[in-house]
């Protein structure tokens, strides 16, 4: 599904990475490992257009998406890419319907087929119970669930997770590690996860470990 060549970026006078190359193929749970600082979060917004290489070839189904324009990118992002971040970025005024219909709108999808495909994610993940609450009135394990949902909106191709557990307890961890399995199992859905969690690495089908800015184990 993904194929890097040969990625650099570099910030000022500071390398970053240094010749990434990487497959990811459909359906698989890959976790990036490695010390602060080795370029995982970087690989990980080259690979959801967050940000864009220095050097080197980023393609998607083949087709290379590294010569895209800005608004081709966003484009993309919108309809072929979902996001998971350690901190959930939710909108504190609206409902957990309302965020996770937030990508939908965005691509112009009408409000009740938004709202119908919303529900079916947020029942799924448990949380049918808890449409109209707004993030401040959810736990923390619950507010990172419906930023799952979120994610998930417009059937992304693929999903990028940058320490999606990482500021939840180790019940709730453990409970968002496994819906991620269970959405692989249930809808074919492809993960991209920068992690410092050993569970959820060895979890994974592959990890990939990162230092200095190249992977150096896969």
């Amino acid at each position: 599904m993904i194929k890097v060549n040969g990625i650099h970026k570099s910030y000022g006078n500071l390398h970053v990475l240094k010749g990434v190359d990487l497959e990811i193929g459909k359906a698989e749970i890959v976790s990036i490992v490695g010390k602060s600082g080795a370029g995982k979060t970087t690989l990980l917004h080259i690979l959801g257009t967050l940000d864009q290489a220095d050097k080197g070839e980023l393609l998607f189904d083949g087709e290379n998406i590294s010569k895209y324009n800005t608004k081709q990118l966003a484009a993309f992002r919108n309809k072929k890419i979902g996001f998971v971040f350690q901190f959930h970025h939710l909108l504190p005024e609206f409902t957990a319907l309302e965020n996770v219909c937030i990508p939908a709108y965005i691509q112009k999808t009408p409000q009740g087929k938004a709202e119908k495909r919303a529900k079916e994610l947020l029942d799924y993940l448990g949380l049918a119970d808890r449409i109209s609450h707004k993030p401040t009135e959810l736990s923390g394990g619950e507010q990172q669930r419906v930023a799952v949902a979120r994610a998930l909106m417009n059937q992304p191709a693929i999903v990028f997770a940058d320490e999606p557990s990482g500021n939840l307890d180790s019940v709730s961890s453990q409970e968002l590690h496994q819906l991620l399995f269970d959405l692989r199992r249930d809808f074919q859905q492809t993960f991209v996860i920068v992690t410092h969690n050993e569970t959820l690495a060895t979890m994974s089908d592959r990890t990939l470990v990162m230092n200095d800015g190249i992977i150096v184990s896969t």
